[in-house]
């Protein structure tokens, strides 16, 4: 994973080439997509940012957050009755262990998957352009409130 600045310069360099302007409101968002370790919904980047910037709107969210799919630079996360995630700081297709109790998300390493992916590719006879790997359980803490709870029972 390329580290934070070098990510964020990438995005702003490609969201240019592609005729966008950086307003210092969308360079807010860019920043906070690829330090934010949670992969967050565009309704929590824009609460978390509307502090910083009272004139933000909704929409700006929306409109940053599709430029960048438009040029392959965010990864998107989508689930059923639930709000979309978004991670800018990986926008490759990578596994995830997606927390049922709190919803929080990691990125695990996982060596492997892109030979996984080749030797499917290879098997099926398939051109394989994507793939998303999810792991579902309870994060850390929320495995450790369950044990409080149970030993308070």
């Amino acid at each position: 994973m390329d580290a934070p600045t070098d990510r964020l310069a990438a995005m702003v360099a490609r969201l240019r080439e592609r005729g966008h302007r950086i307003s210092p409101q969308r360079l807010a968002i860019l920043g906070h997509l690829v330090e934010s370790p949670d992969h967050p919904t565009a309704e929590t980047l824009y609460r978390r940012l509307l502090p910083r910037f009272p004139d933000l709107s909704l929409a700006t969210v929306y409109k940053t957050i599709a430029a960048l799919k438009a040029c392959g630079e965010i990864l998107e996360l989508q689930f059923s009755g639930q709000d979309n995630r978004y991670d800018a700081a990986c926008p490759t297709p990578h596994p995830h262990c997606i927390c049922l109790a709190c919803g929080a998300i990691a990125d695990p390493p996982a060596p492997g998957v892109q030979a996984m992916a080749k030797a499917l590719a290879e098997a099926t006879g398939y051109a394989i352009t994507s793939h998303r790997l999810d792991f579902y359980g309870l994060c850390p803490a929320c495995r450790r409130k369950r044990e409080q709870r149970q030993e308070r029972e």
